[in-house]
């Protein structure tokens, strides 16, 4: 009698174990770049995986990682299912987590490098070579996007890592704190005065790229993609994805808008042969 009972509790136990397994299976990941403190990002990603579970009838949870090693590191190893971030990292996991695009920002990202108009010491891009520049540290696309222009990393320039946004990089470009600037072209076009224009030249302009977006990793059917897009384009989609609109998207942007992996194949090449370890 006592085997019988033990062998009862195993079986239980094994059971509860099971159901275990599956309630942490069917859970679903919501991520995003660390670029916010945890109490905005928290505040900025959580309704939207609240709104994504009454969607998808099936738990989305937000996950903000603490820092850039551990978010690349998180994603490579394929344990986000649902993401948010800039073409780059969308192209890659297109090619390599076979993820699907869902929904995109609205207009391009373009970057430029700047100088003074009077640095007759920087001429062309290629002068940057072995020296400093101000922007936001790699993985961001701005830096990366500079330095994929050197097909030899060893003569590639050095990023000075600026910390809070392009408003930051040209405030330290501003105060000499390096000789040139890699800034957003959206960010030069309108927060930038003609007179501050006028100051400065383009040493460098990236290619144009398609908008951050949001992707879906293949452990979601077709059909739960296919709810994500229709539910995100809907006006209750709207109202939940504004903090990141107003966040991140251009001037009187109101929404997302479709899109399709093509559009984001190719620009792993901004992380594969330029950023170590990619």
């Amino acid at each position: 009698m006592e085997l019988f009972n033990s062998f009862k509790r195993i079986c239980v136990l094994l059971i509860l174990l099971f159901i275990s397994n599956i309630a942490i299976a069917s859970e679903l990941i919501l991520s995003a770049p660390p670029r916010e403190s945890v109490t905005e990002g928290n505040k900025l990603y959580e309704p939207i995986a609240a709104y994504l579970s009454s969607v998808l009838g099936r738990k989305v949870t937000y996950k903000h990682s603490k820092n850039w090693f551990k978010y690349q590191m998180d994603m490579r190893n394929d344990k986000y299912d649902i993401i948010f971030d800039g073409p780059h990292f969308i192209s890659w996991r297109l090619k390599h987590l076979k993820h699907e695009v869902l929904v995109k920002l609205p207009g391009k990202l373009d970057f430029m490098l700047v100088a003074d108009a009077n640095n007759s010491s920087l001429k062309k891009s290629k002068d940057l070579t072995g020296k400093y520049f101000c922007g936001i540290s790699p993985p961001n696309l701005s830096s990366l996007s500079f330095l994929a222009s050197f097909s030899n990393p060893v003569i590639q320039p050095r990023v000075k890592g600026i910390k809070g946004g392009m408003g930051k990089v040209f405030q330290a470009f501003e105060n000499k704190k390096c000789t040139a600037a890699m800034l957003r072209g959206s960010y030069y076009k309108t927060q930038l005065s003609e007179h501050k224009r006028d100051q400065l030249k383009v040493l460098f302009r990236s290619s144009t790229l398609p908008n951050q977006a949001i992707t879906a990793s293949s452990r979601l059917s077709l059909k739960e993609k296919r709810k994500i897009s229709k539910g995100l384009l809907s006006a209750d989609g709207v109202e939940v994805l504004q903090g990141i609109v107003d966040r991140f998207a251009e001037v009187n942007a109101s929404s997302f808008t479709k899109t399709n992996n093509a559009e984001y194949k190719g620009y792993n090449k901004y992380l594969e042969g330029v950023l170590i370890g990619w």
